[in-house]
């Protein structure tokens, strides 16, 4: 089992800059690759950054390109993702979320991950 614990939301003006940490406890060995997905109020959870844990290879969702980067620390089995030039649309509750096999379809997608956090809000204000 693995257990997913994000921290670092809160609130912004647009154009600041947030680090969210989703430090991750247990069988960490078995965990392949990382994503941080979030949700909005009244929308669909949307895959935002992923970073397989291994080779340290990430993407990103086209929405968030060029302002947001994910990393881990390994020493530390956390998972950051700096986000910057924030804009009112990445308003939303941002989880992290663990898969341990091979990816099925796209990295987004929801059922190839077996552990999920329970969020930490970011609300960006103009």
């Amino acid at each position: 089992q693995v257990q997913l614990v994000e921290s670092g939301g809160g609130s912004v003006q647009a154009g600041g800059s947030l680090r969210l940490s989703c430090a991750a406890s247990g069988d960490t060995n078995s965990i392949r690759f990382i994503t941080w997905f979030r949700q909005a109020p009244g929308k669909e959870r949307e895959g935002v950054a992923v970073i397989f844990t291994g080779s340290g290879v990430t993407s990103y969702a086209d929405s968030v390109k060029g302002r947001f980067t994910i990393s881990q620390d390994k020493a530390q089995n956390t998972v950051h993702l700096q986000m910057n030039s924030l804009k009112l649309e990445d308003t939303a509750m941002y989880y992290c979320a663990a898969g341990r096999g091979v990816i099925w379809g796209t990295w987004d997608t929801r059922s190839n991950y077996n552990y999920w956090g329970q969020g930490t809000q970011v609300t960006v204000s103009s």
